[in-house]
């Protein structure tokens, strides 16, 4: 009797569990630009709620980028780096990869959303 008291409850934990992990995120967040310079955040931008698309220049001692910003999609569209690798990685609109300028110390990567790699992936 005791026993399957115990397998009672194992089973159902498990169950209660797995329904935990197959239905409990059903509203993904959106996806935000959190923009960071030598690990400060200096700005985050809601990409869902971008109506106009709008460029601003960020710069500091160690030069200048220009950030396009469109509804679900951000980019560095121009920067005085020597390598330009930040300008030439285009847009981006999903959590995957970031765009990092490493001559500025700057980082822009996109949280949020459904293109958030978790810890079992790679």
């Amino acid at each position: 009797m005791k026993t399957r008291v115990i397998l009672f409850l194992l089973l159902a934990a498990v169950a209660v569990s797995a329904a935990f992990l197959l239905f409990g995120n059903q509203n993904p967040r959106t996806p935000v630009a959190r923009i960071t310079r030598d690990g400060v955040l200096l700005e985050e931008i809601d990409l869902d709620k971008v109506d106009v698309p709008r460029s601003f220049v960020l710069e500091d001692e160690s030069g200048s980028n220009t950030v396009a910003v469109e509804k679900g999609r951000i980019r560095v569209s121009k920067a005085d780096c020597p390598d330009q690798i930040c300008a030439n990685q285009g847009w981006i609109s999903d959590g995957a990869v970031p765009i990092i300028c490493l001559p500025h110390k700057l980082m822009i990567e996109i949280v949020g959303g459904g293109g958030e790699l978790d810890g079992g992936a790679g």
